[in-house]
């Protein structure tokens, strides 16, 4: 690779392969994230805290505004949490796990379903929100 005039090598990198590869990553990326959403509708509250990573492996319990108590999908009243969640999951390996609660529901009701996960051997809880719509904020 000469350039022309006084010999010297001409250093350039094509990135046109590089820009292949990331618009089909992207692809990928845009037509598989509509999948991998699962769960129980629930309706959260709407937060300004910024995004934070969620596990798609981790164990999502969930509690709707009827007050059913989901582990993933499978359904529980909100007082078997401490005793069914050793059950259903190994809590020793088991190292976060996501509260979503519905907005509507009462305060102590949510606490009462975490101390049941803190009380099965969970210590990392993590609450899950929305975040804020731009109309909603100036509101």
């Amino acid at each position: 690779m000469r350039s022309s005039g006084k010999g010297r090598l001409m250093s350039e990198i094509n990135v046109t392969p590089f820009v292949d590869v990331m618009l089909v990553l992207l692809i990928i990326f845009m037509v598989t994230a509509p999948m991998m959403t699962h769960g129980v509708k629930v309706e959260t509250p709407k937060t300004t805290h910024e995004k934070m990573d969620v596990d798609a492996k981790g164990l999502m319990i969930s509690i709707d505004a009827s007050r059913r108590v989901f582990i993933n999908k499978y359904e529980l009243n909100a007082s078997e949490v401490r005793q069914k969640l050793p059950a259903i999951v190994d809590v020793k390996q088991t190292g976060e796990v996501y509260l979503k609660a519905d907005k509507s529901l009462p305060y102590g009701l949510v606490m009462d379903v975490m101390a049941q996960i803190r009380d099965a051997g969970i210590e990392k809880i993590g609450m899950v929100t929305e975040p804020l719509t731009p109309e909603k904020e100036r509101r």
